[in-house]
């Protein structure tokens, strides 16, 4: 029996379900943890402003039904969405979905528990990814195999494919910020494009690690 590389075992655990599962979980704490640093500290939240600022019109008095209205309408449709066309959007479904949509929806019915720190952020965020990423999965196994709606397999990712040339880009960006972060995006980029993926995810995430090192 031939003895499987890494690579190859790192590709086979990357494509399993409950790997996908366990990478929305992640994603997903994350972002809802970061809308409770907004929350309680005024930054942190992975959106664009005008999303952000109809969570803030909830915030200062104002109310929670547009922000819950337009990122829960987000959410849904991504959800339904990505099994079908392939494409999980995570700025749709994530970003602005779990970031804005459900914190607005909790705050609008007074539960504050899911913000009372930190900790408790991030299991609830990991919650809401574990329940998001079992439905997908779930309508990803109800569709008939062959239906012609773009494929059944998931994907996350840039769905825009001049996404590939944003690369160089993100290296002169990251340079221009300070010599780590330039440094880790273009280790990064050469390390995803010997492995045969997007350089343009090696050199945001190199960026990020070494930037946030020597910050």
């Amino acid at each position: 029996m031939e003895k499987k590389t890494f690579s190859e075992k790192f590709d086979a655990f990357m494509m399993k379900d409950t790997t996908f599962i366990l990478l929305v979980m992640g994603a997903a704490a994350a972002i809802f943890a970061g809308t409770y640093m907004f929350i309680t500290l005024g930054t942190g939240a992975f959106n664009d402003l005008s999303i952000v600022a109809m969570l803030k019109d909830g915030m200062d008095g104002g109310d929670y039904a547009a922000a819950a209205g337009f990122a829960a309408g987000f959410l849904i449709a991504r959800v339904l969405e990505g099994p079908l066309v392939g494409l999980m959007d995570i700025g749709g479904t994530l970003q602005t979905g779990v970031g804005i949509g459900i914190p607005a929806l909790f705050l609008s019915m007074g539960w504050e528990f899911p913000f009372s720190n930190f900790f408790v952020a991030l299991f609830v965020g990991a919650v809401i990814g574990l329940v998001m990423g079992g439905v997908i999965i779930l309508i990803r196994k109800l569709v008939p195999d062959g239906v012609a709606v773009g494929g059944t397999s998931i994907m996350m990712g840039a769905g825009n494919a001049i996404g590939r040339y944003l690369a160089p880009l993100i290296v002169v960006a990251a340079t221009q910020y300070n010599v780590y972060a330039g440094i880790g995006s273009i280790v990064g980029a050469a390390i995803f494009y010997k492995w045969g993926k997007e350089m343009t995810g090696g050199a945001i995430l190199g960026a990020m690690i070494l930037g946030g090192i020597f910050l």
